[in-house]
């Protein structure tokens, strides 16, 4: 056990993690020339498109320092706040971390906030400035930011560039001496901490875990505590770049374990593996279930490709255990599946992934988050509100809660005063503001989550001209004054465009909709009028104005009560039409709602 160096990398998106990844690969052997590729952990499509990890990987890497054969286990972390549950498992199974600011970024808030993850968990942080062959580099700046919030010595600070490879074997070494051993007990009964999941087409669910406390052995009888079930190890062993089998996994080491699951709900990330004939006494502690934090509905462009649909989401469930449907119909929209995520990048990567992998062709509705209901009835038993069609009748509603949370901002001085007006706006209430350097800000804010579900990143990003990052953690839930708001089309309602906002937003927000939807509706052969509406009352109405067809054109000179005669039939039948008429809402219409603020 005392060769084993298990650690993870903390970094904010786009530091240099990945490629930092690939040299350690490099270096240690791991990986030959002719297999390395650029960001060889990210083996999605999308991961090397955008540049980010979303799910992390592990990978374990042979090291010979002084003699000595050592074991590194390198478990990335994804960096972005929608999979922060998954980046504190992935914590809790190492002993070190290597936390990378980019030397020409400087300290992000992705950064902090995985970094106190790690402190929590009392892990050796060895801080790295990366980047540094970069001509905007600003080494000095950037590791006085580093000692200042480590509160470690300028020379702790390893200077290294992922890119040329300078530095990368010093910090091999630092690895060796600075990580602490794995602690554990070889005797003890089996306690391994699974910290990921993947799905295999042949062989099913793989479980990657980190041993505690005894061993595992192939063949051996095991049971998954968070769920009760027992299954049979039908392989062990460990992560290189390709998996290799072994009959025992010891105290210390990571490895993966197949044992022919099929359904990916049953392995959940936190969970405990013990053994079925000698059970330990208590599961690892910090399992959580994930619960989503955002909602929306995704439907079938074409009505006739809902069961292919339903397949689609359940085989990328079985990739991303954190995906959370169940089915729903919309007189709007037809029948489709109510979705929770994570977050809104966790939204927009399962909507991408359902297009490319599986060529769906989806309308995602406008998200929402959750929240909580309570009756006059009985004030105490809260009710789960995810949809605005499930809102309590305003005659029985005793009051609405909704998620907070708490969001760290950090920007250039020069954009304090625009950032903090959008908080503002946003219902946030400003708690703490403090000066990292000169003229580098950190702003915090308690604010409701469904503010920020909006456009509230995209606008962040425009008033910063790009230098503002951002990071939340939910921090319980709030008494709030909401509404449920209906758009009535023609007098129908649209349930897809239902939504429920704050009180004093409402006239400001349903004035908009309603101006947004004039101008995407085609307009027809009759009048039709789009209202906002909370309950019955109507706060803001638009028209769309009639198509006249010209019906006294063949009319040359005579008398005009021919003319009259005509208009007047006319008359009569776009009385009628507005009766039976019934309006197509175009898909535009739906996706624009969600851009209001353009």
């Amino acid at each position: 056990m005392r060769n084993i160096r298990n650690f993870c990398i903390i970094a904010h998106i786009d530091h240099g993690k990945s490629t930092l990844a690939d040299r350690l690969l490099e270096y240690t052997n791991t990986v030959s020339q002719r297999e390395l590729q650029a960001q060889t952990l990210d083996d999605m499509d999308l991961e090397k498109e955008r540049g980010i990890t979303i799910k992390s990987h592990a990978i374990q890497m042979d090291y010979e320092y002084k003699n000595e054969k050592y074991i590194l286990n390198l478990i990335d972390t994804p960096g972005h706040v929608d999979f922060s549950y998954e980046v504190s498992r992935s914590i809790a199974a190492c002993e070190g971390a290597l936390l990378i600011v980019d030397a020409a970024q400087s300290i992000q808030a992705q950064t902090i906030s995985n970094l106190y993850l790690a402190l929590e968990n009392d892990l050796e942080i060895i801080p790295i400035l990366n980047k540094i062959d970069l001509p905007s580099a600003n080494p000095e700046e950037v590791t006085d930011e580093i000692v200042n919030l480590l509160g470690c010595k300028s020379e702790d600070v390893l200077r290294v560039s992922g890119k040329t490879g300078e530095g990368v074997h010093h910090l091999l070494e630092q690895i060796v001496e600075r990580i602490p051993a794995p602690v554990g007990n070889p005797d003890a009964p089996l306690q391994a901490l699974i910290f990921d999941s993947v799905y295999n087409p042949f062989r099913g669910i793989e479980a990657y875990f980190k041993v505690v406390n005894g061993k595992i052995s192939k063949g051996e009888k095991v049971k998954f505590m968070a769920t009760g079930k027992t299954y049979e190890a039908d392989e062990v062993g460990t992560l290189k770049l390709k998996q290799l089998s072994k009959n025992t996994i010891k105290c210390g080491d990571v490895g993966y374990i197949v044992s022919g699951i099929k359904d990916a709900r049953e392995v959940k990330v936190g969970d405990t593996i013990t053994s079925a004939e000698k059970p330990a006494a208590s599961p690892i502690e910090g399992f959580e279930e994930v619960k989503p934090m955002v909602f929306a509905g995704i439907y079938p462009i074409d009505s006739e490709d809902y069961e292919e649909l339903r397949v689609s989401l359940e085989k990328l469930r079985l990739n991303d255990a954190s995906l959370v449907f169940e089915p729903e119909s919309s007189a709007a929209l037809g029948f489709g599946f109510r979705c929770g995520f994570l977050g809104m990048l966790h939204m927009e990567i399962v909507q991408e992934r359902l297009e490319r992998e599986f060529g769906m062709n989806v309308i995602t509705t406008v998200p929402n988050v959750s929240y909580l209901g309570y009756t006059k009835k009985e004030p105490e038993t809260a009710i789960l509100i995810n949809n605005p069609s499930e809102m309590i009748d305003p005659v029985y509603l005793d009051r609405v809660e909704e998620p907070y949370i708490k969001a760290s901002i950090i920007t250039k001085s020069d954009f304090v005063g625009p950032v903090m007006t959008l908080c503002i706006e946003k219902r946030g209430e400003i708690v703490n503001q403090s000066y990292l350097t000169t003229d580098r800000v950190e702003l915090i804010f308690n604010m409701p989550l469904s503010e920020v579900v909006f456009d509230f990143y995209d606008r962040l990003k425009s008033i910063s001209k790009g230098y503002a990052s951002f990071d939340y953690h939910p921090i319980g839930f709030r008494a709030s004054k909401l509404a449920k708001m209906d758009i009535l089309i023609n007098g129908d309602m649209v349930d897809a465009l239902s939504s429920l906002i704050h009180n004093d937003n409402a006239y400001h927000i349903g004035k908009k909709m309603c101006e947004k939807l004039r101008e995407l509706i085609p307009r027809q052969q009759f009048d039709i009028a789009v209202q906002a509406a909370l309950g019955a009352k109507v706060i803001a109405r638009e028209t769309i104005k009639a198509l006249r067809k010209d019906v006294t054109a063949k009319c040359y000179g005579g008398d005009i009560t021919r003319k009259r005669k005509l208009l007047e039939k006319q008359k009569e039948g776009k009385k009628k039409m507005k009766q039976i008429g019934r309006v197509e809402i175009p898909q535009s219409a739906f996706m624009a709602v969600l851009k209001l603020s353009e």
